[in-house]
């Protein structure tokens, strides 16, 4: 990375809307909201002033559910091309999955990933545990230590894989209980997915590729549901994609059950029509549902059903997506698109308020993740300044390949989408200017 300082520590945001509100100016210094008042109030002396009229002001987006690939596939993406993606889509923290090559299934390599979060300085990266060795799904991975480690591991996972064992996922959930952690399941029954390519139904059957049940992620949910019940253990959902999930979420949630649930973007407005293209960019575990599902999803993170929206960011080298369907891997990247696409399916359609976005997308990750001290704070005078500025009436067209993540598999490529990121503030220093990623000394991440 160039080394350049890291530019001013006092801004002013002239004009911005917190939380999509009434206009104000607000101050940013050492590291924090210095002051909030009336537009033109704020004084420029010895600052730089962004105008921010009709900006909307975010908390620091989180993200519950990103693959940065680093240790091991670093020609797909690493822990600092993908923190600068993070940055650039208005992201101050992610948590990496443990899907890495080691796995991170011990205090090692958790720290290994934390440190290299630290040197890149572009976000916030919490490491997420495995479940299991080697993500196997045979023993438990060394919960405890990586809770215990420097990294503080809270969140535990062997996305990609489903913990299908019962008994395992029981013992999971009683484990993590003991230093309030969370159980992040991939739901994926996999005897009913096996050899499955996309969505099961009238696309997969006219397409002639393996269909993948809507009841293969269903039983699972609702499996873990009653053993979060039974053991009084926090269960968190990953990329939830179907409209049975989503019934059966709102089931736990009306017995009081400890549970929270995620919806990609993508799984917000793709369907599996897509699939027609034998495109593999729009091969996707889980697989790109109906349109029937699409529209309950909407409806679950409008009512509050599924808590947040996590991009499922999955990075790949073109030589892994540029196949055939059968032969590609599974995964889009997310995090440069994720803001424009809640947008569109839920702000632009009136489903969500921008308030309502800062809930789904930064303060209640960061409270799941349990990160809350640090990310997802208000946006209030004396609070760290990880802060987002977005500019709802732009609207840009997807380079595929000028992204700030070393990989192109974005499913939106040439989609013009609306709303652009236009700086990005962690602990008050901008990671991002006028859209572009502004390149600091590495070390300067700052510590959790």
């Amino acid at each position: 990375m160039t080394e350049l300082t890291a530019g001013p520590t006092t801004y002013v945001l002239r004009g911005v809307r917190p939380l999509g509100g009434d206009a104000v100016d607000v101050v940013l210094d050492a590291g924090t909201v210095a002051e909030i008042t009336a537009v033109g109030a704020a004084s420029a002396d010895g600052a730089t002033v962004i105008e921010a009229a009709d900006h909307v002001l975010l908390p620091g987006l989180v993200d519950l559910h990103t693959h940065l690939r680093e240790p091991g596939r670093e020609d797909a993406e690493t822990v600092a091309s993908g923190t600068r993606a993070a940055a650039v889509g208005g992201f101050t923290a992610v948590h990496a999955m443990a899907n890495t090559s080691p796995v991170a299934d011990t205090a090692g390599v958790v720290e290994q990933v934390h440190r290299l979060g630290e040197q890149a300085g572009w976000a916030d990266v919490f490491p997420v545990g495995a479940v299991t060795v080697g993500l196997d799904g045979e023993r438990l991975a060394e919960l405890g230590a990586m809770a215990d480690s420097a990294a503080r591991v809270r969140v535990f996972s062997d996305d990609g894989k489903c913990v299908h064992d019962p008994v395992l996922m029981r013992r999971a959930l009683e484990y993590v209980k003991a230093f309030d952690g969370v159980v992040a399941q991939h739901a994926q029954e996999p005897r009913l997915t096996d050899g499955a390519q996309m969505n099961e139904g009238v696309v997969s059957a006219q397409v002639g590729l393996a269909g993948w049940p809507a009841v293969a992620e269903e039983a699972i949910i609702a499996r873990d549901v009653l053993l979060a019940e039974h053991v009084g253990s926090r269960l968190h959902v990953c990329h939830l994609s179907t409209a049975g999930s989503v019934e059966i979420i709102r089931w736990a949630k009306s017995r009081g059950i400890d549970v929270t649930a995620e919806v990609t973007p993508h799984h917000l407005i793709l369907t599996d029509e897509l699939a027609r293209t034998y495109d593999a960019t729009y091969k996707v575990n889980p697989p790109l549902r109906t349109a029937a599902d699409v529209e309950a999803v909407r409806d679950g993170l409008a009512d509050g059903t599924i808590d947040i929206v996590a991009t499922d960011h999955a990075p790949h080298t073109r030589e892994d997506k540029d196949c055939e369907w059968g032969a590609a891997a599974f995964g889009m990247t997310g995090l440069e698109t994720a803001l424009s696409v809640v947008q569109q399916t839920m702000v632009d359609t009136g489903r969500l308020t921008w308030a309502d976005v800062a809930r789904v997308l930064s303060t209640t990750p960061a409270r799941i993740g349990r990160v809350e001290a640090v990310q997802g704070r208000p946006i209030a005078v004396g609070e760290p300044a990880n802060l987002t500025l977005v500019d709802p009436s732009a609207r840009r067209v997807v380079d595929g390949t000028s992204q700030a993540t070393a990989s192109a598999n974005t499913p939106f490529r040439d989609h013009e989408l609306p709303g652009q990121v236009v700086a990005t503030f962690l602990r008050g220093r901008a990671t991002v200017l006028d859209g572009v990623p502004v390149p600091v000394h590495p070390g300067v991440g700052g510590a959790r």
